[in-house]
């Protein structure tokens, strides 16, 4: 089994052991927003221009990106979205378009 697709089946067998259920899709697409608006709030402040509150800096970046990924594989699971299979078509998809694009990217030579 991928690495994804074991994460899959983790968080599926989570939520129907101690989860109860699967929040409906909507009701995770916005708790994927909310995860995300987390992250983006820890990274503007930690490495962005923005000055960091005291109540921020004990908070987590890597349990805000667990969050994003759980609420992720959630809505994978209840979608029916094999998302191992579209990561790695995706990766195929970005390997072949951008196998020499950023390569050329002056902006990006430093």
């Amino acid at each position: 089994m991928k690495e994804i697709e074991s994460l899959q089946k983790q968080v599926d067998d989570w939520i129907k052991t101690i989860g109860i259920r699967y929040f409906n899709e909507l009701t995770n697409m916005a708790v994927l927003t909310e995860e995300v608006g987390e992250v983006a709030r820890i990274v503007a402040r930690r490495y962005g221009e923005q000055s960091e509150k005291e109540s921020d800096k004990n908070k987590n970046l890597g349990e805000e990106l667990a969050d994003v990924l759980f609420v992720t594989l959630c809505l994978a699971n209840q979608t029916g979205t094999d998302l191992q299979k579209a990561f790695d078509n995706k990766m195929k998809l970005k390997t072949n378009r951008d196998a020499e694009r950023h390569a050329a990217n002056e902006k990006l030579k430093s």
